[in-house]
């Protein structure tokens, strides 16, 4: 990969946001590839699809990309709060891809990774407030998403601090969360609800330390009376799929 943008593709370009998007659009063209079978190169959307900026000719798989300058950082800005929860809980929506990038002399990518669909729920989508009567889009709601709510499996680094990471690692690391599209929303919730306290621990951690996030977990799910229950289940169900290794005696470990 090389990680410089080519800067002569933005020469006739003056608009700041246009320029990034003509520069990292055409930089993840030419040096990305799909997480899910490696495919390379992926292709785009000719007609400017509202949904999707990259797919992948071989297996489907459809990406949207949100580049910004400078540190990944726990927030990222998207567009219009109502249409993005509309596209999380959509059959069609796409993975994303985050790319962050440094400008000195040269625009340089430093972070480059995929968030599979499968980890998006309405809960990481946190609502802006609407805009001021002063400007022209008065009342439009923003969102930003909340990068700390996804577990780290979730988050698939094709380069990270500007080391690139190789595509077996890639690909092994998305398809291993593969499993949760088959699951229905709610137990898709619930796992990655219990998922994201277990990254919280230790590499070794007992069942004792995951019942002490029952009462968050309450919280997030007030329908369900056997919180308990759902843990010691999900547990399993993360054991089941290699996330963690059951040791005995209610302990855990994570697999990398």
């Amino acid at each position: 990969m090389n990680l410089n943008f080519n800067q002569s593709l933005a020469k006739n370009y003056t608009s700041g946001p246009q320029i990034i998007r003509v520069l990292s659009e055409a930089w993840v063209k030419d040096n990305g590839y799909c997480p899910n079978c490696g495919t390379q190169p992926l292709a785009d959307f000719a007609n400017n699809k509202p949904v999707a900026d990259f797919y992948c000719a071989t297996c489907t798989e459809q990406y949207e990309l949100k580049s910004k300058k400078a540190k990944l950082g726990n927030l990222i800005n998207d567009g219009a709060h109502k249409t993005m929860i509309e596209r999380i809980n959509s059959d069609d929506n796409p993975n994303f891809f985050f790319l962050t990038y440094s400008k000195s002399q040269e625009f340089t990518v430093n972070n480059f990774l995929i968030i599979p669909k499968q980890f998006f729920k309405p809960d990481i989508i946190i609502k802006r407030k609407p805009l001021p009567k002063s400007n022209r889009r008065a009342g439009w709601v923003g969102c930003n998403i909340d990068l700390r709510k996804i577990p780290d499996s979730g988050k698939v680094f094709l380069i990270k601090n500007e080391k690139i990471i190789a595509r077996k690692s890639v690909t092994e690391q998305f398809q291993k969360t593969l499993f949760l599209r088959e699951q229905s929303i709610t137990s898709r919730g619930w796992t990655l609800d219990v998922w994201h306290c277990i990254d919280k621990l230790d590499d070794k951690f007992n069942l004792k330390q995951v019942y002490a996030f029952a009462d968050e977990l309450q919280r997030k799910h007030p329908d369900n009376n056997h919180v308990k229950d759902k843990i010691r289940q999900q547990l399993q169900v993360l054991r089941d799929k290699g996330i963690i290794e059951f040791l005995g005696r209610g302990c855990y470990q994570k697999l990398s």
